[in-house]
């Protein structure tokens, strides 16, 4: 019995999950960084790629060429964007929530992304902190 114990518990991979928090400051109008996020012509003018995005909720998104997609949840114009992100076949959804704060002459950028599988966080979190919030923060400071 503890074989056959032994043998199903190592044919289910364990799925290792991992949350990321990150955020950036944005010297530029709200409207703009808000825009920057959810407008696909502004999206495809900072990433170079055509995007799918519309702000009504349950909306498909597609951002470089499908490398990431899912579906808009829900959206607070210029305060919050929450997303599901797809990961293959997970059972956990991943959820990206994307808020907006004035400080001072910049905007306040706060990403909290649940339920990364393990495996695909280090890509994730470059991804974010390098060719997703970089990317607009060099797009839209223009000294």
């Amino acid at each position: 019995m503890q074989d056959l114990f032994l043998f199903l518990c190592s044919q289910k991979k364990a799925i290792m999950l991992k949350e990321l928090r990150t955020r950036v400051k944005i010297k530029a109008e709200m409207e703009d960084v808000y825009a920057a996020f959810t407008n696909p012509f502004t999206i495809e003018l900072w990433s170079g790629y055509p995007a799918v995005m519309s702000t009504e909720p349950g909306s498909p998104f597609s951002l470089w060429e499908g490398d990431i997609s899912g579906h808009n949840i829900e959206f607070e114009d210029q305060k919050r964007i929450v997303q599901e992100w797809y990961f293959g076949e997970q059972d956990q959804p991943s959820i990206a929530t994307i808020k907006f704060f004035k400080d001072g002459g910049k905007v306040q950028v706060d990403v909290i992304h649940t339920n990364i599988p393990e495996d695909a966080f280090e890509d994730i979190t470059e991804g974010w902190n390098d060719y997703y919030l970089g990317a607009i923060k060099t797009f839209l400071e223009i000294d």
